[in-house]
């Protein structure tokens, strides 16, 4: 059975959770590096960006997960998991940080408010034929997509809404609330290609 983190600091932890306990993963709720150093895989939930910064630092997290991501381990990032893994952001505040690993460019929030939140379907060719539903949720957008990252997933008019590269997967939206399985189903076969 993998044992997989989820970044317990702020975000939608619980949601996460859940979905990786119903595919039959071992979960650990990460919030110390003694926690970090026990697990197989990390899961970033959606929150904010520069809370999650904040609080990596301050308890001492932010360099294992550096670590760790240079060295392979598996990492998906929802909405501001997805801010987290992006080597470059558009629109940073003064001192955010980022683990980095994916060789994209982020920008915070691309949606608007959270009002101007919506679902809908979106076509992810690498998971098959029927669309995902995806909740954004005042969702980042990625916009520019270095040679190293490759794109799984654009809405209609283009934009980039999901992207892996090679141990890192990172989208916009939330298939966690929607119950969308096909995205952690994706990150658990990497995690258990890994061990």
């Amino acid at each position: 059975m993998a044992r997989v983190g989820v970044l317990a600091l702020q975000g939608d932890v619980r949601e996460h959770a859940a979905m990786l306990e119903h595919l039959g993963a071992e979960v650990v709720r990460v919030r110390r590096p003694e926690e970090f150093a026990a697990v197989d895989g990390l899961v970033i939930p959606g929150g904010e960006s520069s809370v999650i910064d904040k609080l990596t630092r301050m308890f001492g997290l932010a360099e294992p997960i550096r670590a760790a991501i240079r060295g392979g381990m598996p990492v998906f990032g929802t909405c501001a998991g997805l801010i987290m893994l992006a080597d470059r952001l558009a629109d940073a505040i003064e001192g955010q940080q980022t683990f980095g690993g994916l060789d994209v460019t982020v920008r915070r929030n691309a949606f608007g408010r959270q009002v101007d939140s919506f679902e809908g379907p979106v076509a992810v060719p690498a998971l098959g034929d029927e669309p995902v539903h995806a909740a954004f949720i005042r969702g980042p957008v990625v916009e520019a997509v270095g040679p190293d990252a490759r794109v799984l997933a654009s809405l209609e008019d283009g934009t980039v809404v999901a992207v892996e590269q090679g141990n890192l997967l990172g989208m916009s939206f939330h298939p966690e609330i929607s119950r969308e399985t096909r995205f952690h189903e994706r990150f658990l076969r990497r995690v258990g290609e890994r061990r």
